[in-house]
């Protein structure tokens, strides 16, 4: 049996692109079909009038909420042999391996950590428990490129 070291590994959440996507698209649209809907007066006193830029910023208003629905597909963990480099929703790290004490991935948690030797945890949410088995091979293989670093 012949044996094959992994070189890098990189895996992203899965299932919330299922859900992320057509969300921001219905947002997108939603505050569209909306800005369409805002015309007359403004105002109980009907002291003033919706306007074309109104409809615009309507617009606009439902691309960055859309926008910022699609962040949560930005979460991505990249590792090989020396490093792990993690991004998540806001910030991100990169470590060597030689300060990971261990890969985790607690039964009730919503996502794998690395557990630092600072006691430090860094979670990683681009291996969520929502995820199930590609979650579980994506911890095993970062567990495997640790204990390699770690018996180098």
């Amino acid at each position: 049996m012949d044996v094959v070291e992994e070189t890098a590994v990189t895996f992203r959440p899965q299932k919330i692109r299922w859900v992320a996507i057509p969300v921001a698209a219905a947002v997108v649209v939603l505050f569209t079909v909306l800005s369409f809907g805002l015309k007359g007066s403004a105002g109980f006193d009907n002291s003033g009038s919706f306007q074309r830029g109104d409809q615009v910023a309507m617009i606009g208003l439902g691309i960055l909420i859309g926008l910022g629905v699609l962040a949560f597909l930005r979460p991505r963990v990249v590792a090989d042999a020396e490093t792990i480099r993690i991004r998540n929703v806001i910030g991100g790290y990169e470590l060597p391996w030689s300060v990971v004490r261990a890969v985790r991935f607690d039964r009730n948690s919503p996502w794998a950590q690395l557990e630092l030797h600072d006691e430090e945890q860094v979670s990683i949410h681009a291996l969520q428990a929502a995820d199930k088995d590609y979650a579980v091979e994506g911890v095993r293989a970062l567990r495997r490129l640790h204990a390699a670093a770690v018996d180098a």
